[in-house]
């Protein structure tokens, strides 16, 4: 007879003790513990059954002999971002973790491109949230109606498992994995112990069938898909759907990717037809830029292989308060104090009594040190009221001593700002100093310290 064990998972990192606590010992978050109930089997007289070893050494080959071309092994999903940040198309019998916050557009996205793929691959699109019904009418909205699409609204994961082995479709998206259970399991769905063992079932699947399998997954508060850390660990990919509701576009993002690199992010743009991909990101976050105002200036940072233009805002103005306000969005409070403090330090202006105010156009966020200069640039124009012209660009790193330091990829930022029209460029000297500017249509300044680069705002 099977003797029930109760142990605690932390929810965050997946961390398991046989006692509860306060704190997790493991990440350091507090109040993540959930009870859960696991089967252990009964000895038999005092002693273990014995277990019977699989021999898998026919299953040992060379390296050499693994077909692995690329035509073969990756799907193509008809979404040029998706492709982009999943490394050039949807690998065969990966598992693949999508997440993101509730109406960001996880599902709607993995829907639309059942239009496509559909035309040379059966897709079983399983949900565990919508009856099939609703799934048609979201369908009916986004124009999917491809022959090849199946559905299917079931929350136990052994019997999805099982229809997956019977049916052998080619795709499957599994909406969400907080809706599925294992019947075995006592835990609740969404709990640690179902969202692990179920994904640890898909993951099987997968590998076994050779099908690829989209799975959603929820965030919680902190922006972590919710559930075990564990679980990311299992998947192939993670994908994050960042932006904010209330905002049109989207940003996909790579976190974590076995076949290609996590550097790559896919634009979208949230449309009353579903999800549309933005090939020029620059454009659109450059679009409405305001003329002959201090306190903007564009920056072009890199995201994997791709120069994306942004535009920094900064506003200063008197506090009060004893306590002046700082807020940055988009950008890293802790990098905006040190630059700050440089300015102070190194330049002499005293922001002590004002507020200042940094804010990303767009919602994008910008962890490029390249920015430093940009976001100086920004406050200076703020605090003195001189406009950075319109036609200028600037991009570098700031070190402590008010120096500017090598930045990379400055040819492809410079090809990027010439391609939107910039006539102007103020970069580090030593960036400068190893460039070709004669084959560039614009001015290239290089600037030693950030005075030397404030002196060619007017």
């Amino acid at each position: 007879m099977a003797k029930v064990k109760t142990s605690y998972v932390c929810s965050n990192c997946g961390y398991e003790t046989s006692k509860w606590n306060g704190k997790c010992p493991d990440c350091g978050e507090w109040n993540t513990f959930e009870e859960v109930e696991l089967q252990v089997s009964a000895r038999t007289g005092g002693k273990a059954k014995s277990v019977t070893v699989k021999d898998v050494s026919d299953s040992i080959l060379n390296i050499n002999s693994v077909d692995a071309s690329h035509n073969e092994i990756r799907y193509d999903t008809g979404m040029h971002e998706l492709d982009r940040v999943l490394g050039g198309g949807l690998v065969k019998g990966s598992l693949v973790l999508l997440g993101g916050e509730p109406g960001i557009g996880k599902s709607t996205m993995l829907l639309q491109i059942c239009q496509t793929m559909g035309d040379d691959h059966t897709i079983l699109y399983v949900s565990g949230e919508e009856s099939t019904r609703q799934i048609k009418l979201r369908a009916n909205r986004l124009g999917v109606n491809n022959d090849n699409l199946y559905l299917l609204a079931e929350n136990d994961a052994e019997s999805i498992c099982a229809a997956i082995t019977k049916e052998k479709p080619e795709i499957v998206i599994i909406d969400s994995i907080q809706t599925m259970s294992i019947s075995g399991i006592s835990s609740a769905q969404g709990s640690v112990t179902q969202v692990r063992e179920c994904t640890n079932l898909f993951m099987r699947t997968a590998k076994s069938e050779e099908i690829p399998i989209f799975i959603v997954g929820h965030v919680n508060k902190d922006g972590a898909i919710a559930g075990p850390k564990v679980m990311e660990h299992i998947v192939d990919c993670v994908l994050y759907f960042e932006g904010q509701r209330n905002l049109t576009y989207r940003i996909l993002r790579a976190v974590k990717n076995r076949f290609g690199s996590t550097n790559e992010i896919g634009v979208f743009e949230m449309a009353d037809s579903g999800l549309l991909e933005v090939e020029n990101p620059s454009m659109l976050m450059l679009e409405g830029r305001p003329v002959n105002v201090s306190g903007s200036c564009v920056a072009c940072i890199m995201e994997g292989s791709r120069p994306i233009m942004a535009e920094v805002q900064a506003l200063v103005s008197k506090s009060s308060s004893s306590q002046p306000k700082r807020t940055a969005t988009g950008f890293d409070y802790y990098r905006m104090s040190i630059i700050l403090a440089v300015l102070e330090k190194r330049l002499g202006y005293f922001f002590g009594g004002l507020d200042v105010f940094i804010n990303i156009v767009g919602g994008l966020k910008l962890d490029d040190t390249a920015a430093d200069l940009t976001v100086a640039m920004a406050l200076y124009s703020s605090v003195t009221d001189k406009v950075v012209d319109d036609k200028t660009i600037a991009f570098g790193e700031i070190g402590l001593g008010g120096e500017l330091r090598n930045i990379t990829h400055a040819e492809q930022r410079i090809q990027e700002a010439e391609r939107m029209g910039f006539e102007r460029c103020i970069l580090p000297y030593y960036t400068v100093k190893k460039l070709n500017t004669a084959k560039y249509n614009m001015q290239i300044i290089g600037a030693r310290s950030i005075k030397e680069a404030f002196s060619q705002i007017g």
